[in-house]
């Protein structure tokens, strides 16, 4: 079973796809859309280096995942995509800032030429919303 997830605390799709969906079976598992440095109040790219960029895409990550129940330490995979490889130093200073040091997720990062609204960066990630117990068995 498969529910979608919105929340108005992060930018609206702006295309035909959710912000998120959560797939239930023993575990669920959250696939989120790829969010770009689109503040939600303005619906405009946010101004600045890739820094700032990065900071607003992990805040609209932040607030599809906290919709789905989730958070930063049930990521288990993130996909990065940059505009210029050259800023990934940059880049990584502010995303390891939102990650536990014991726990990373798993990452792929590429660099692609081109990004909707003219975004530097986008990032897409799966994670956990919890734990679904089995029902126990019963004796007859």
């Amino acid at each position: 079973m498969k529910r979608t997830i919105y929340t108005d605390k992060a930018p609206e799709p702006i295309g035909p796809y959710s912000q998120a969906v959560i797939y239930a079976g023993l575990d669920e598992l959250i696939y989120t859309s790829g969010q770009i440095p689109i503040d939600p109040k303005t619906s405009n790219i946010t101004d600045g280096d890739i820094s700032a960029q990065t900071r607003q895409v992990m805040e609209n990550l932040n607030a599809v995942l906290e919709k789905a129940g989730s958070s930063f330490d049930k990521i288990i995979k993130t996909t990065v995509y940059l505009t210029d490889m050259s800023k990934f130093a940059e880049f990584n200073k502010v995303y390891e800032t939102y990650f536990s040091k014991d726990c990373y997720p798993a990452r792929t990062c590429v660099e692609v030429s081109a990004l909707p609204k003219g975004a530097a960066i986008e990032i897409e990630a799966v994670a956990c919303a919890g734990r679904i117990e089995k029902p126990k068995k019963e004796k007859l």
